[in-house]
């Protein structure tokens, strides 16, 4: 009987599990599927149920009241079962509820933290069925809550407090947006509202199976993707159909979603790429265009990464295409003050005698390609293949600037449309960026292409097309407008790019002319760091056009500046300067990096380090030698820079053949100072990057020239103590150089009063005077004495700092005497001698220390 009993026992567990895992089972297919169980399985259930009982046996009789309250009990577990979608509507009560019981007492906070969650309830709720009416009924009855509070405020004396202040500001934000979206509901809503929310409440009377229906008729429906019969499905299940009527919707729950997180750009460019497929009207095309191109420059975060070239290419497309659309529809114009359409049901329709406004900003478009490609070039290796490919795709953009200039120019002729000068400036700027650091045979080239993509009924008032051939005619164009429409940094960065275009093309009178006239580079330092990058760029290639029209004086001079900071890299944005002790941060690090110009905007620096050394050769020579024969000349460096590399090089007791730039002008220099011109020439013609300049050959032959007459000068300051006369024949045919040229030479020195002399030019013949140069002996005593002084003023100095100026620091305290100095007797023990060398006593305080015997040697 007892295995009996436990054997009925453990069936009827058997079973009561197994009621429990079907119970769970179609909780998830209720779940699953959001509905609810059909009337046809519970009876079917409930007759397994009875055919269980009818079977059961033995001491289950007994036990029947039991066995019938636990089947009760699974029923009313059955009849708990709720859907996904019940629950949802549960809690959507609840937020109603509490909403409602805060709007008798008045507590807006309450109301606005709320209003919020029932908005995110909403949202899962409208996914897998219509708006609940329960929602509309809400959103509805709250507004005309709010207006009711909002007019008593008016009127009433008494002010609400802070809090609730703030939160019926929030809800009057953003209940006035939201129930657009449900405009015709809560019209219905509130025309008729008990037939309304009847209505709903014979919907839900409604059987399952016609949700079954609804969804196949959706699934079925004529939009696919393909032949194949697939429809793109979103989220909740529900297929999304694509049709000309729907896309200001889809465009607006975009343009929404920008800027939250969890937002899938990719998917949004996927759905405005098919969205621009089924575009029909101009209006829908640009509408969707300007929402893409944007959704495009969303996908670069930050500014440390670039965009994709694929991405860049694609948006680059889409703009050309806009600006073709606009370029046809002339009816309809972006700009960039014009208001937002709202209703998303019909397009807008434009005045009559006036022009369709569609906010957007073409300028903003063309510089953010713009700078996108800048900052793909700075990412790319510049020695490979790809930046050159990268580079081509210059051609297109500049392209499309010189066409969104002519779209700029066409709405700054309509004065009803009163689009600002500051578009028109900053689409110029641009233009002119592209091409003033470039050769007039590459702009020629890039204007060509560009005009013949370009409509020919299109034509610029500012920049007509018969300039394409002048290239110079169109920069100065360019800049003229810039200098007569803009001010401050624009106008400041258009004369510093017609100043290095003229420096480019060996117009250096013009080019420094206009600088000097310009004043920059008294206010430089009060512009933004890539103005001030400019102006060092600008600074260095009038430099290079000096150095080019043989200007050797005013080359190393304007290049003084930047070459002898030993920072050009850094100066010229083409490289950050690791320092070992630099204090420099992250962020700031950073930055500098971003402001890097790509390669192919690059200065030579190599170049530039060559030509300025040479200038500095060229005029350090000549100065070192009249200072060392003439000591009655101020001391005076030009470059100190060099003079550090050529007291370097001195100093090396071995000197090997020279590998490197440095190399070959230290050792130029050395032998320019013996007397050696021609293997100084040798020595700098030697240098292989002359042939970066467009006449490397005249660049040679002028500097040539200059040797010969810089050694001549040298020669002369050096040797001329020695000589009384000296033919200019015998000059002549030392420095190769004509008889006339030599005799200018000596003339301009001894007008200058460089050289202490006289020309016979009957028998053409220097004169030298004696009695003024020194020899080399008495020059380098001179020396020793200026070095000796400096050295005593120092020890004075560092002295007096370390008595801090104590009247008798000097003074000997005891019975021993003074110390005589050469000449002076020593002063006996016991003694006070007061004197030094036998000389009158010290008096105290305020006299100065002499320096000695050392001292005295010196001064006699």
């Amino acid at each position: 009987m007892s295995s009996r009993f436990f054997h009925a026992a453990d069936s009827s567990d058997e079973s009561s599990s197994s009621d429990e895992e079907e119970l769970y089972s179609e909780e998830e297919e209720v779940e699953k599927q959001d509905e609810e169980p059909s009337e046809e399985e519970e009876g079917s259930d409930e007759e397994e149920s009875d055919s269980d009982a009818e079977n059961e046996g033995g001491l289950n009789r007994f036990l029947k009241d039991q066995a019938s309250e636990a089947s009760s009990d699974d029923e009313e577990k059955v009849t708990v079962v709720k859907s996904a979608k019940d629950k949802r509507l549960e809690e959507l009560e609840g937020t109603v509820r509490l909403i409602e019981n805060a709007e008798k007492i008045n507590d807006w906070a309450v109301i606005s933290s709320e209003f919020d969650k029932l908005n995110r309830q909403i949202i899962k709720l409208m996914q897998s069925g219509p708006t609940p009416k329960l929602y509309v009924k809400a959103i509805a009855d709250l507004e005309d809550f709010m207006n009711e509070t909002i007019a008593k405020q008016k009127v009433s004396t008494k002010k609400m407090n802070a809090t609730n202040a703030r939160g019926l500001n929030a809800v009057k934000q953003r209940i006035r947006k939201n129930n657009k979206d449900h405009a015709k509901d809560i019209e219905q809503y509130r025309e008729n509202e008990e037939a309304y929310m009847k209505a709903d409440i014979e919907e839900e009377q409604m059987p399952v199976m016609k949700t079954k229906r609804t969804h196949t008729a959706v699934a079925t429906g004529d939009d696919f993707d393909d032949d194949e019969g697939f429809a793109t499905v979103g989220r909740g299940g529900k297929t999304l159909q694509y049709t000309p009527e729907s896309i200001l919707k889809h465009l607006r729950s975009i343009v929404e979603s920008r800027g939250k997180k969890n937002t899938d750009r990719l998917e949004q460019i996927r759905v405005m790429e098919r969205l621009l497929d089924v575009a029909t009207t101009p209006y829908q095309k640009i509408r969707v265009m300007l929402t893409l191109i944007s959704t495009r420059f969303d996908l670069t975060s930050g500014s440390a990464s670039s965009m994709s070239q694929e991405q860049w290419k694609l948006a680059e497309h889409e703009f050309g295409s806009l600006l073709q659309q606009l370029e046809t529809e002339r009816s309809i114009v972006v700009v960039e003050n014009a208001e937002e359409w709202e209703d998303d049901e019909k397009p807008p329709q434009a005045a009559p005698g006036e022009k369709l406004r569609v906010p957007g900003s073409i300028v903003s478009f063309i510089e953010r390609l713009d700078d996108e490609l800048t900052r793909s070039l700075q990412h790319i290796d510049p020695h490979t293949a790809e930046y050159i490919e990268r580079l081509t795709d210059e051609g297109a953009l500049y392209t499309n600037v010189v066409r969104g200039l002519l779209y700029i120019e066409g709405l700054k002729k309509d004065s009803k449309l009163d689009t600002p000068q500051e578009s028109i400036n900053r689409i110029v700027m641009r233009r002119l960026e592209h091409i003033y650091f470039k050769p007039s045979q590459v702009v020629t080239i890039l204007e060509e292409n560009a005009w013949k993509v370009i409509p020919s009924k299109l034509d610029s008032s500012i920049t007509p097309r018969g300039q394409v051939s002048d290239i110079g005619a169109l920069v100065q164009t360019l800049c003229t407008y810039l200098f007569q429409h803009s001010e401050g940094i624009i106008r400041a960065r258009a004369m510093l790019c017609q100043v290095y275009f003229l420096a480019l093309h060996d117009q250096y009178y013009r080019a420094r002319d206009m600088m000097l006239m310009s004043h920059l580079q008294e206010t430089i330092s009060n512009f933004d760091i890539s103005t001030q990058i400019l102006f060092n760029r600008t600074l260095v290639q009038v430099g290079l056009c000096a150095f080019r029209a043989g200007l050797i004086y005013e080359a190393q001079n304007t290049l003084q500046e930047i070459c002898g900071s030993g920072r050009q890299k850094e100066l010229l944005a083409q490289g950050v300067m690791i320092q070992r002790y630099s204090q420099v941060s992250p962020e700031q690090e950073r930055l500098e990096r971003q402001r890097q110009l790509p390669f192919h905007m690059h200065i030579n620096l190599e170049l530039l380090e060559c030509v300025y050394l040479t200038c500095s050769m060229l005029l350090e020579i000549p100065l070192l030698a009249q200072t060392g024969s003439s000591p009655d000349i101020k001391k005076r460096v030009i470059s100190k820079t060099y003079r550090r590399m050529l007291e370097y090089h001195e100093r090396q007791i071995f000197t090997g053949p020279p590998e490197n730039t440095r190399d070959h002008v230290m050792q130029a220099s050395k032998a320019l100072a013996a007397g050696e011109w021609k293997k100084s020439s040798d020595f700098i013609h030697l240098i292989k990057i002359w042939d970066l300049m467009s006449e490397p050959e005249k660049i040679k032959g002028m500097l040539a020239e200059h040797i010969q007459e810089e050694g001549l000068r040298t020669y002369l300051f050096t040797y001329a103590p020695y000589y009384d006369t000296l033919s200019v024949s015998t000059l002549a045919s030392m420095f190769d150089m004509s008889d006339r040229k030599v005799a200018a030479v000596i003339s301009k020195m001894i007008s200058h009063e460089e050289l202490a002399a006289a020309l016979d030019q009957v028998n053409s013949a220097i004169i030298f005077r004696k009695g003024v140069e020194l020899s080399r002996l008495q020059s380098l005593a001179l020396t020793l004495s200026d070095k000796a002084s400096s050295l005593i003023e120092s020890n004075e100095r560092t002295l007096e700092q370390r008595t801090q100026g104590t009247a008798n620091a000097f003074e000997r305290s005891g019975a021993q005497g003074g110390r005589g100095g050469r000449g002076g007797g020593r002063g006996g023990r016991g003694q006070r001698s007061d004197g030094r060398g036998g000389q009158g006593g010290r008096p105290r305080g305020g006299g100065q220390f002499t320096g000695g015997a050392l001292g005295g040697a010196v001064k006699v």
